[in-house]
């Protein structure tokens, strides 16, 4: 028996369930089921597999989950009502007889009602379409011509598409529950949040439609599979609440199911645990890689092991929280097996295009078959990431002809050539093993992933990759600054990363940066330097994406653990019981870096469009700012040596 609910060992054999939970990405599955359920499966574990995240959206946006929408609505005074959700209830008819259709060209069901989205006659528009705007043609024509073509009938359509699933989107937060977006629900309840008391009120509170569907889902999949496990891998604070809600749901049906939680939040957030009531949900939380401590656990559930003799596992014993962890070797990662996708229903995904940029739009559309090169990262240095932690830390390669054996058995599982490669930086030297490897079978894929800006990608290495099927890859500039580069121990630096995107670029492969701003000690001098550099890169054709994400400081990071030498003094933190991870600081340089990211994120945006490459950066600034003291020709020269 666990102390924390009453849930009883399962009959042998037991069936495992698990279970991606709201929210993560529309247009393909988060991987961890599949990584787990592939692997319990050739471990001879009977081993299934839900997303949630899917079937709440295609619940919620369905003619049926309108109409409950609409019913929420009718309570709200017609003075209390947005803009947004006043235009929804008075053309709600269009919306209903709308909804099925959009839903089914997305999932590329019905392609052919493309030339009537596209037609902007069909879909009734809200106010996402204003974004429209700025693409005006002076001369009356198709406003988005520019960006489609004449041809271009289901892109431009998807595009369309997307701007009203958006609205929908925003009549649901505004009228129903205020905690709901696409990529995340109720975040800030589980983000950093030291006490387990705001998810625990929430919890108790009174459910939404979101929640009243999410708990009819949860049910309707426990009936469909008859579990004894159900695992739930929360990879986001975006995500945690609703895994919470699913374990409710479940104990308050049947507290003989044992629940467990682990995924990336959990092993991010949760290492110093000891808060109790998490065990009101969740019988077991598991760190880091899940497969060792899942065998552990399930030779537990069966009599096999004794309690004591699990693996990176936290239980509620006498009221209080214990770590277990008996000392045994990881799965190689050559041994875990083959991710599947079995059970999910792959022809469901949809395929969004929110942003009108070639490169942007991979991680909204298409549904990619995600796989890992190696686990961690070969690098492992990187001052501002959580180095500290296993999921990097701990580097494990596995050979080119392991790696191309899962591909062709995903393929053939899921009839889908195109891969995302989801490692922190794929290794150069796998890579082009991987290439070598597909070429010698004649095998045809699409991929991309994200990697290092490193010298080893010669242009030679780019064509071959390029030949394998690489379509794009991303990697870190970060903050485009050869001192604050080295600060970082990126083990790059601004003209190499020129050098290494060029190379890609040439070789037709799109090029994602990922940039950073705020980091310790970096100057307003050092912003406007690095935005220059960003503005060159683009205008040399190295990159066509890229973003700008705020630096923040995190416990397992060198920063967080060493701040002096990074010349920042941490804040103290409060007392914690669940959360921990974000940490403040402060910088003796005093910079508003908020107020510089909205700057650096507007140049951005227009950069990626093609937009006012040829103005000054201080342009962009709401304030005065110092010139650059970057050279004009700085990118080029580097392209030129």
């Amino acid at each position: 028996m666990t102390e924390a609910t009453g849930a009883a060992a399962p009959k042998h054999p037991p069936r495992v369930l698990s279970i991606i939970p709201p929210m993560t990405q529309l247009n393909t599955p988060y991987p961890s089921t599949a990584y787990l359920t592939g692997f319990l499966r050739e471990r001879g574990v009977d081993a299934v597999q839900a997303d949630l995240a899917l079937a709440l959206v295609l619940e919620l946006f369905s003619p049926t989950g309108l109409e409950a929408i609409r019913t929420r609505i009718e309570a709200i005074p017609a003075r209390q009502r947005t803009p947004a959700v006043a235009a929804f209830d008075g053309q709600f008819a269009r919306y209903q007889a709308t909804i099925g259709p959009a839903i089914a060209f997305l999932q590329g069901r019905d392609p052919t009602i493309a030339h009537r989205i596209a037609s902007r006659a069909f879909l009734p528009e809200g106010a996402r379409f204003a974004s429209l705007d700025v693409y005006i043609d002076p001369d009356g024509g198709d406003p988005l011509a520019w960006a489609f073509g004449a041809l271009g009938v289901q892109d431009k359509a998807r595009h369309l598409a997307t701007l009203y699933l958006n609205d929908l989107a925003d009549v649901l937060r505004e009228a129903v529950d205020a905690r709901f977006e696409f990529v995340r629900y109720a975040e800030s309840l589980a983000m950093a949040q030291p006490t387990f008391t705001p998810l625990a009120q929430a919890l108790a509170g009174p459910p939404t439609l979101v929640d009243e569907t999410l708990k009819a889902l949860a049910l309707a999949a426990i009936d469909q599979h008859k579990p004894q496990v159900v695992l739930l891998s929360a990879p986001f604070p975006g995500s945690v609440y609703a895994a919470f809600r699913i374990a409710q749901t479940i104990k308050a049906f049947d507290p003989s199911i044992v629940t467990v939680l682990g995924g990336g939040f959990v092993n991010t957030e949760l290492r110093e645990l000891t808060e109790p009531r998490v065990f009101d949900y969740f019988d077991y939380l598991t760190l880091d890689d899940g497969e060792r401590p899942l065998l552990a656990l399930l030779e537990h559930l069966d009599g096999k092991r004794g309690r004591s003799r699990l693996v990176r596992t936290y239980v509620r014993e006498d009221g209080a929280v214990r770590y277990i962890n008996l000392a045994e070797p990881d799965v190689p990662f050559a041994e875990v097996g083959t991710p599947t996708w079995d059970g999910l229903p792959l022809d469901r995904y949809l395929s969004i295009l929110d942003m009108l940029n070639p490169m942007h739009r991979l991680w909204s559309d298409g549904r990619w078959n995600k796989l890992t090169v190696a686990h961690g990262c070969y690098w492992k240095k990187c001052s501002f990431c959580d180095v500290s932690l296993d999921y990097i830390g701990r580097y494990d390669g596995v050979a080119a002809t392991t790696l191309v054996d899962r591909i062709e058995a995903i393929v053939q599982e899921t009839g889908q050539t195109g891969f995302h490669l989801v490692d922190e930086a794929a290794p150069p030297k796998a890579l082009k093993a991987m290439a070598e490897e597909l070429a010698r079978r004649n095998l045809s894929i699409s991929w991309w992933g994200n990697i290092r800006f490193e010298k080893s990608f010669s242009p030679e290495l780019c064509l071959q990759l390029a030949d394998s099927g690489c379509i794009a890859i991303s990697g870190g500039l970060e903050v485009a600054s050869d001192r604050l580069l080295k600060l970082m121990k990126k083990g790059v630096s601004v003209d190499q990363v020129a050098r290494v995107t060029r190379g890609f670029s040439d070789a037709g492969i799109l090029v994602h940066a990922y940039l950073m701003y705020g980091f310790p000690t970096q100057t307003v001098q050092d912003t406007v330097d690095a935005l220059e550099y960003v503005r060159q890169l683009f205008d040399a054709g190295c990159i066509q994406s890229g973003f700008f994400h705020r630096f923040v400081c995190t416990v397992h990071s060198p920063v967080g653990q060493n701040p002096d030498e990074f010349g920042v003094t941490l804040k103290p933190l409060p007392p914690i019981s669940f959360a921990k991870n974000d940490v403040g600081f402060i910088d003796p340089t005093g910079v508003d870096h908020d107020a510089l990211g909205v700057a650096l994120n507007k140049a951005l945006y227009n950069y990626m469009h093609g937009i006012g490459l040829d103005e000054d950066v201080r342009s962009w600034f709401g304030s005065k700012v110092p010139k650059t003291r970057v050279p004009r020709n700085f990118i080029a020269r580097a392209l030129d040596n």
